[in-house]
């Protein structure tokens, strides 16, 4: 197996996922094109040589469908034997996207491919292309399926974390992603988003809120309590496959839970002789990758098992890695894999995550092994672990290490 190598990456800035957004009016194609377009551009490249890309999207319908990762690769103006295509692994898309892209690389069916993704969540609402887990009972029944929320509310009440909890973890994230901003750290790595004139629309992550505090969060209503209590109930059916819970305490707010937003990012991936063709300097090689099931119903522990098997298959411990990175999808799942790997908060999401700065479904696994890079880069750290939950039960997990 050949090693893989991340040259480089890019992301656009996140911009809120309702019709006022400031990305609202460009098309899922168009952010998808424009990060293309960035990594051709910044490394040089000749994109005959890209072989693939592969592109997370979690909602691959209406403007988003028809594989939209080729429809990108057209646009961008690629060679036109620079392959595409679409991957939905729900919130893990873009990181399994990118593991993907690596595969090729390692297995040698690629000398460069990009991996990323993309998702307009203003424009190609979440769960737009319907689907069984969710809404056909001969699934749904037998293995006790619940929304996303109950279960991240199921989290927090079997290991522990109150309200007062997951409102504290998310002013950090909020005040990290703004310190973030504030001294450049994304600034290598975002390229704004320009409208078919070229003028610049947005430049900077549109979520972040600097001044949220705990009684601005305290004020907020939870957000799953009505579908968890209601008859018959969600609470109800996820009591069924943990009896040992007496209540489920609701303690998930839109302000402690990842944003709706708009987005895309790119990770570009070759081998060691692609970049000595075009003379570009490998920033960090992969050490392992993998992806595995969890139970159905709590569902977002994922990360937590995921991570130890991607270490086992690295031959390292959790001490061996200097930064996590993991999605911030609500509050409780990043509380729950600090508890279980005992983590220091210090260690893991030092620059914020989606809380502050939003999760665009497809695209947010590429962007945070992104942001751990150049977090490593930053420190003069050397490894890292980049893993995200994922609906239905499932963990992603990529390690990396950086090229000094």
């Amino acid at each position: 197996m050949a090693d893989a190598f991340i040259y480089d990456h890019v992301r656009t800035p996140r911009g809120k996922g309702k019709a006022d957004g400031s990305l609202h009016e460009v098309t899922p194609v168009r952010l998808g094109t424009q990060v293309l377009e960035a990594l051709r551009d910044r490394n040089g490249i000749d994109t005959k040589h890209v072989d693939d890309v592969v592109f997370g999207c979690v909602s691959p319908v209406g403007e988003q469908g028809a594989d939209i990762t080729r429809t990108c690769v057209l646009q961008a103006g690629y060679a036109e034997t620079t392959a595409g295509v679409q991957v939905n692994r729900f919130c893990a898309s873009g990181l399994e996207a990118t593991n993907m892209a690596v595969a090729k690389v390692m297995t040698g069916e690629a000398e460069m491919a990009i991996g990323g993704g993309v998702e307009a969540m203003s424009r190609v609402p979440m769960g737009s292309d319907g689907g069984a887990l969710m809404t056909d009972p001969e699934v749904t029944f037998h293995n006790y399926v619940v929304p996303q929320g109950i279960s991240a509310d199921l989290i927090a009440t079997k290991y522990g974390f109150s309200r007062d909890d997951v409102d504290a973890y998310a002013v950090e994230s909020h005040k990290r992603a703004s310190k973030s901003w504030e001294e450049g750290r994304f600034k290598g790595s975002v390229v704004p988003v320009k409208d078919l004139i070229g003028e610049e629309i947005l430049s900077k992550d549109e979520t972040i809120r600097p001044n949220t505090d705990m009684q601005t969060l305290g004020s907020l209503n939870p957000s799953f309590q009505g579908l968890g209590e209601m008859m018959p109930g969600f609470d109800k059916v996820a009591l069924q496959r943990y009896p040992e819970i007496e209540k489920i305490f609701h303690v998930h707010t839109p302000g402690n839970s990842s944003g709706i937003v708009d987005g895309s990012a790119g990770v570009l991936i070759g081998n060691e002789e692609m970049g000595k063709k075009f003379g570009m300097k490998p920033r960090a090689r992969i050490r392992a990758m993998a992806s595995i099931g969890s139970e159905p119903t709590i569902m977002l522990t994922g990360p937590e098992f995921v991570a130890q098997k991607a270490l086992d298959r690295a031959g390292m411990t959790k001490d061996d890695i200097d930064l996590w990175e993991l999605n911030e999808a609500f509050a409780s799942v990043v509380l729950r894999f600090m508890q279980a790997h005992d983590i220091d908060h210090d260690q893991i999401n030092v620059c914020g995550g989606a809380i502050a700065m939003g999760h665009p479904l497809g695209a947010t696994g590429a962007m945070i092994l992104g942001t751990v890079l150049d977090e490593l880069e930053r420190t003069g750290k050397g490894t890292a672990l980049a893993t995200l939950c994922v609906g239905g039960g499932m963990g992603t997990a990529t390690i990396i290490e950086r090229i000094q």
